[in-house]
């Protein structure tokens, strides 16, 4: 069993800036991808932003300049830098990381969310 940490966050007005961070402990063989997905209330979830161990990374065109996702020194943490906020990234934020937990068990786990809310 995998299971994600999520923290960092809040609320902030328009403009400014939070982080989340995100760590993923028990049994992984091999890490395919980790990110951040968020769903606002009557929205499907949506990719925010995702890395790969490759270290490719992926943004949604909605962020894309605003946000940035990096891997932090602690194994399996990754970090959601969020600049440049706006009223329309308010939503409830889930990290979500995939990859095995042995040669052939696969796992796609997903963390509890973390509510942001910009004000205008």
């Amino acid at each position: 069993q995998v299971t994600l940490v999520e923290s960092g966050g809040g609320s902030v007005q328009a403009g400014g800036s939070l982080t989340l961070s995100c760590t993923a402990s028990g049994t992984i063989f091999r890490l395919i991808a980790i990110g951040w997905y968020r769903q606002a209330p009557g929205n499907q979830r949506e990719l925010v932003a995702q890395i790969t161990s490759g270290q490719s990374t992926n943004y949604a065109d909605s962020v894309k300049g605003r946000f940035t996702i990096s891997k932090g020194d602690a194994l399996n943490t990754v970090y959601l830098q969020m600049n440049s906020l706006k009223p329309e990234d308010t939503s409830v934020y889930y990290c979500n990381a995939r990859g095995y937990t042995s040669l052939v068990d696969v796992f796609d786990s997903w963390g509890e969310g973390a509510q942001v809310t910009v004000s205008s």
